[in-house]
């Protein structure tokens, strides 16, 4: 995790619908790129955190979100690292070709918001975010990159929400 002195993290919650199981030959092209992927994340300016599952490289057997689900907890120092990583990274080839190895989604997949400095999100919290944009839109609460709130007018909801 990279030291850092603001106040404020951006925590990325994406999940995908897989269109085929990890071992299909069909989705070799994504599992070749991600350690490659992951690789640059980590060495990314800005990047704090990501989500891996205990004794392995990702978070691929994570399934949270449904068996066919996979997804990816990340947190930022800033959106603009997060944005800079997502599309100026070679990250953009695997968003370029995830028709062929995700289910295009119908609600959001992907949300954003504020966390304290130093917090690491749990997967049910990032869950939860992204329930809340489903359910209401995008709020300082839970955003996305094209509906975006700074971490001053999130500052009420920085705190992590207790389980239910």
């Amino acid at each position: 995790m990279t030291a850092s002195r603001r106040a404020a993290h951006l925590a990325h919650l994406n999940v995908a619908t897989l269109r085929h199981p990890l071992d299909d030959p069909r989705t070799a092209g994504f599992v070749d790129m991600l350690d490659p992927v992951n690789a640059a994340a980590d060495g990314a300016p800005g990047f704090v955190w990501r989500l891996v599952e205990e004794g392995a490289a990702d978070a691929t057997g994570l399934r949270p979100a449904g068996e066919n689900v996979i997804v990816t907890l990340s947190v930022w120092e800033t959106q603009e690292a997060l944005w800079d990583f997502t599309y100026r990274s070679g990250h953009l080839e695997a968003m370029q070709r995830r028709r062929e190895w995700f289910e295009r989604h119908v609600e959001a997949h992907l949300v954003l918001w504020w966390i304290p400095a130093g917090h690491l999100p749990t997967v049910d919290e990032a869950l939860e975010r992204l329930a809340d944009l489903r359910a209401h839109g995008p709020s300082p609460r839970a955003f996305t990159f094209t509906s975006s709130y700074t971490a001053a007018e999130a500052a009420q909801h920085l705190q992590p929400v207790p389980p239910a």
